[in-house]
């Protein structure tokens, strides 16, 4: 499978599993409701939960009603793309398919050009990782499988993926 055929898929609201740049993600339109919960659904996991939100840039934090002051925007500026994830507050109604009552959400700029290229193309995705609820994360396509098998509209393999999950910080007061 090539990344133009990702694109085409995720554009019509299917979902996959696909490398990020630390595991395995299952992956879908963030600004998509039923995508959202169609993932909720194959992941099996509890709805109270907000899933992780992959951008290709700083700018696409706008998307989210995030704008970040100029401190902020520059540390983001250094960290991203990498393995860092940011949670920032959120006060948006709009957003609640996502925030799911917990005011705020978690992203990050993934340090994988081919990840950045798809989501530039698409717009942000939602990527939790690649498994059931309470299950280990696949660590390559042959484990996503036995986890959706046919559920997900697509499976895009690189190989065996054997890192360490990111940081996570969070923004408080600015």
């Amino acid at each position: 499978m090539e990344a133009k055929e990702v694109i085409k898929i995720l554009k019509k609201q299917g979902i996959g599993v696909l490398p990020t740049d630390t595991i395995y993600g299952l992956v879908g339109l963030a600004k998509s409701k039923k995508v959202i919960e169609r993932i909720y659904k194959v992941k099996r996991r509890k709805r109270d939960k907000p899933f992780l939100i992959l951008l290709s840039s700083v700018n696409d934090l706008r998307l989210f009603d995030i704008k970040p002051e100029k401190e902020l925007f520059s540390f983001l500026k250094k960290i991203w793309p990498g393995k860092v994830s940011i949670i920032f507050p959120i006060n948006s109604k709009r957003l609640f398919y996502l925030h799911r009552g917990k005011n705020s959400l978690c992203f990050r700029i993934p340090d994988n050009f081919l990840l950045r290229r798809i989501i530039s193309k698409t717009g942000p995705l939602v990527a939790p990782s690649a498994n059931i609820e309470n299950m280990f994360p696949a660590e390559n396509i042959k484990q996503a499988k036995k986890y959706f098998n046919k559920k997900v509209d697509f499976y895009f393999n690189k190989g065996t993926i054997k890192k360490r999950p990111s940081i996570i910080l969070e923004v408080k007061r600015g």
